[in-house]
């Protein structure tokens, strides 16, 4: 496994590693999911057709609440077993639905369905600041919230960081990007980013663009590009296990550390 971290532009960033039990990599990565164990909810008052997964954690406490956005296919179940693998080390997990209902079987339904969404900025603003809403309203949360965002879901998340009401994270998973320091000066948390090096989007100038104006913007980041493996291998390890395996394990642990830190972290100013 090859990894090239970006050490320089982490700014004072501690260390907090997860116990060995929670930083296995989920099963659901690997195509190993059990059974759900969540909900569907309608978190859009006025749209019973949008229903997102909530998955709780089971006979812990709640550390805190991630939002999770789904790739072009929509909320599929591989990401309702992701969620299901939050709850698991301890948080509350929605997982949003931008398509109000809707998933992409093809290529061309998928295209549609992210050309319809993007065409509609203000819309997918409001859905994520009413799954915000949802997860903040919950009495067990206590701690932040993150959103963590896959593919089109990524660069979802890194827009909600500047548009979106307050939260306190944002994890992109080779998602599109931007190079504005002067937009990512609205960014007040830390960002966390995962890339894969043979990704031909975002590609790795595309990574190092990122970095260079969060740097500038002044938003501590923990970004990796991890060299020998494709688009999309975190979430489906299964597609490669050799390849992907390792270097998604890195990657999950990084991304635990990362949520323990963002909990207790001040926020940044810009």
């Amino acid at each position: 496994m090859t990894v090239r971290p970006f050490q320089l532009f982490i700014c004072a960033i501690a260390i907090i590693q997860p116990s060995w039990a929670e930083s296995v990599l989920p099963g659901a990565v690997l195509g190993l999911a059990t059974a759900l164990n969540g909900q569907s909810v309608a978190y859009l008052d006025d749209d019973s057709k949008t229903q997102g997964y909530l998955a709780r954690p089971q006979n812990r406490s709640v550390r805190g609440g991630v939002l999770l956005i789904h790739e072009w296919d929509g909320l599929t179940l591989r990401i309702k077993e992701i969620a299901d693998a939050f709850a698991e080390v301890g948080y509350i997990a929605l997982a949003v639905d931008l398509y109000h209902g809707k998933v992409g079987k093809s290529r061309s339904e998928k295209l549609a369905l992210v050309r319809a969404t993007r065409a509609d900025p203000e819309g997918i603003t409001r859905n994520l600041n009413a799954a915000l809403q949802a997860v903040r309203a919950d009495p067990a949360i206590k701690g932040s919230i993150a959103t963590i965002g896959w593919c089109f879901g990524g660069g979802i998340a890194l827009n909600f960081a500047i548009e979106g009401e307050d939260h306190e994270g944002t994890a992109v998973f080779y998602g599109r990007l931007l190079d504005d320091p002067e937009l990512l000066k609205h960014i007040h948390h830390e960002v966390y980013g995962t890339f894969a090096g043979l990704d031909r989007g975002p590609t790795v100038g595309e990574v190092d663009r990122f970095v260079a104006a969060l740097r500038s913007a002044g938003v501590p980041n923990d970004v990796h590009v991890y060299d020998d493996v494709q688009h999309g291998f975190w979430l489906h390890v299964d597609r490669d296990p050799a390849a992907n395996r390792a270097p998604a394990q890195d990657a999950w642990q990084r991304l635990l550390a990362y949520l323990e830190r963002v909990s207790t972290a001040q926020t940044v100013s810009n």
